[in-house]
């Protein structure tokens, strides 16, 4: 449905770490980098996710009620990328967990990246 998402942040340098961790416990991939962006996708396929320093130069700012939902393959990349995303600065919004008023599958964990922006991985299978 998405062809990307693009994600603000003020400091490329420190929100690189955050999104190389969990994007590599989701099993993608680094597919294209830049001054000023860094893009990640499946074997650089799409849809793609981009971290970069806005266009228009001006700072970064986080939306209130957005949320990037990534999706995992399973509930073990969850609790990975959850994992790696923390250890890298990001900042803990909900731990792995089922959130069965959701739909009864809804494996989800919750994160702040390094700018603010709010981060679901979440795994819609069934353990």
């Amino acid at each position: 449905m998405f062809s990307h998402v693009t994600i603000g942040t003020n400091d490329l340098a420190k929100a690189r770490p955050l999104y190389d961790g969990v994007t590599t416990a989701l099993g993608l991939v680094r597919h294209a980098e830049f001054p000023n962006a860094v893009g990640y996708g499946p074997n650089g396929g799409r849809p793609q996710l981009w971290v970069l320093n806005p266009i228009d130069k001006k700072a970064a700012s986080t939306g209130n009620g957005i949320t990037i939902g990534i999706e995992a393959a399973n509930r073990a990349a969850v609790d990975a990328a959850h994992k790696a995303g923390i250890a890298a600065g990001g900042k803990d919004e909900g731990a792995p967990g089922l959130r069965a008023h959701y739909h009864p599958n809804y494996y989800g964990a919750y994160l702040r990246d390094t700018d603010g922006n709010k981060l679901c991985i979440v795994c819609h299978r069934p353990a």
